[in-house]
């Protein structure tokens, strides 16, 4: 039985990665800043509220409540989508999506670390518009740039716990309906969710710091 930790587990793509992983038989515990009546009626999960990922203390208090070694798995999915072009540019959106989407996700897997066995595995929700050679249209800078960003770390985090024997996924979930999007896209929730849980399934150490479309395809950086 795996032991599973959601950040970002209240809607979209984290509530279904918990239903997914606990219909299956896991552990999971799904930790938000505030639950949802979906995420209420999910069955045998563990809810963990007012975890925020800008906030360093709520998830230091969710890693000594967890303890040393209570996770075999990790999934950051708490991010935000807010549209930045040039008409308007607006540094303040900008700098949130970096506090969020990057360094939010970066130092709550720091964090968050010691809960870890050697031989865990960390997946980091990111975005092919994260993707230098996949941009083909421009704007949305807030969003590409902390995506961006937040493959990077994915990368680096790879190189640095392979000692540990932990492996990093850098995981695309692929154009979802669901309300960061609202409700536009090409595939469901349930879709997404499955793809990334078999991308973790089959994540080794080979494999690791690799960035992935849920579908398994390889993306550009």
């Amino acid at each position: 039985m795996t032991r599973a930790l959601i950040i970002g587990a209240n809607r979209g793509i984290g509530l279904e990665l918990c239903r997914q992983l606990a219909g299956r038989g896991d552990r999971v515990f799904a930790a938000c800043r505030r639950s949802s009546a979906e995420l209420e009626v999910v069955p045998g999960i563990e809810i963990r509220e007012g975890v925020d990922v800008t906030a360093p203390e709520t998830v230091k208090a969710l890693a000594d409540k967890l303890g040393d070694g209570a996770l075999d798995l990790l999934v950051i999915v708490a991010g935000i989508l807010k549209r930045v072009d040039l008409d308007g540019f607006d540094a303040a959106v900008v700098r949130e999506q970096f506090e969020v989407n990057a360094l939010g996700a970066l130092s709550t897997a720091v964090t968050l670390l010691p809960c870890l066995e050697p031989g865990g595995k960390i997946g980091l929700l990111t975005s092919r518009m994260g993707s230098i050679g996949d941009n083909t249209s421009g704007g949305s800078y807030g969003y590409r740039m902390s995506k961006a960003a937040l493959n990077i770390a994915g990368r680096s985090l790879a190189l640095d716990l392979r000692p540990r024997g932990i492996a990093v996924a850098i995981l695309h979930p692929g154009w979802v309906q669901t309300e960061m999007t609202h409700g536009s896209g090409n595939i469901d929730a349930a879709t997404s969710a499955a793809g990334l849980i078999e991308r973790l399934d089959e994540l080794t150490m080979e494999s690791s710091g690799t960035f992935l479309h849920q579908s398994g395809e390889q993306l550009p950086w």
